[in-house]
């Protein structure tokens, strides 16, 4: 990827899918310049790496896009989140600032320095994070145009034991938690997910990670707009930190396929 080139890809589903999968932390690339700032020696980044990438969740977002009835579009980031995380609050709302984390991160998953005291992290928000938020609020707005309604699944994975970072580690960490939002997710899009996912060994909700992402410019504002996150726990599709994908990856995918493919009929009338 050439510098000219947009961090993210938008993958077209069907013209009359309200569903956009979200996968932002797939990634394991860095630009040579974004690199040179780290504080890490490669051999401690491929470690950070392996705990912070979201690993195969693209590959599972598109068996499901292929195995489901109606194609969803997807919009996936084509950057490590050591980068930029697009879905952190890129201002004082995010709570991960605690721990180094927001929207440009300065600490690892271990606490320790990932950049600089001190650094700079605007010209990372202007160069990746604003276009990035942008094209996601052009993609919402082009499934609203085309469909009236939007549906953003946001495909995530997380370690099987907690990581020093983690703010809320301490909750339960069932083999797929959803995240939620009171103004954002249908119960019914939200039900429908645990009867999609509900033969992996159990469905949580909102632990360890809560939430989903939204568009700012759409967040807590239009109700056209759905979302829900599925949190997938690494155990089920890859070995841990970091490893291959294992046989469940494409049954997750099927699992993913199914819940776009109730999307229709848990959407309020």
């Amino acid at each position: 990827m050439n510098d000219a080139s947009p961090s993210f890809r938008l993958l077209p589903g069907a013209p009359d899918s309200p569903v956009l999968l979200h996968v932002p932390h797939s990634s394991r690339a860095l630009p040579p310049d974004v690199r040179a700032d780290l504080l890490l020696d490669d051999g401690e980044l491929a470690r950070e790496l392996d705990h912070i990438t979201d690993s195969h969740t693209a590959e599972i977002a598109a068996v499901a896009a292929a195995a489901a009835g109606v194609a969803p579009w997807r919009f996936v980031n084509r950057l490590s989140r050591l980068v930029v995380d697009p879905e952190r609050f890129p201002d004082e709302r995010e709570e991960m600032l605690a721990v180094g984390m927001g929207a440009v991160y300065t600490r690892t998953t271990r606490r320790a320095a990932l950049r600089p005291a001190g650094f700079d992290t605007e010209p990372l928000i202007d160069r990746y994070f604003t276009p990035y938020a942008q094209g996601m609020t052009d993609a919402v707005a082009e499934r609203l145009a085309a469909t009236g309604r939007a549906v953003i699944v946001d495909v995530h994975s997380y370690p099987t034991a907690p990581l020093p970072y983690e703010l809320h580690g301490d909750g339960p960490r069932p083999p797929v938690c959803l995240g939620t939002d009171a103004f954002h997710t249908p119960p019914a899009l939200r039900d429908a997910a645990r009867e999609a996912f509900g033969g992996f060994g159990g469905v949580g909700t909102d632990s360890p990670f809560a939430g989903t992402y939204v568009p700012l410019a759409y967040y807590r504002l239009d109700p056209r707009v759905s979302a829900l996150m599925v949190e997938i726990r690494r155990d089920l599709y890859m070995s841990e930190p970091g490893g291959q994908a294992g046989p469940g990856a494409a049954d997750l995918g099927e699992a993913l396929a199914a819940l776009v493919d109730a999307v229709p009929s848990a959407l309020p009338a």
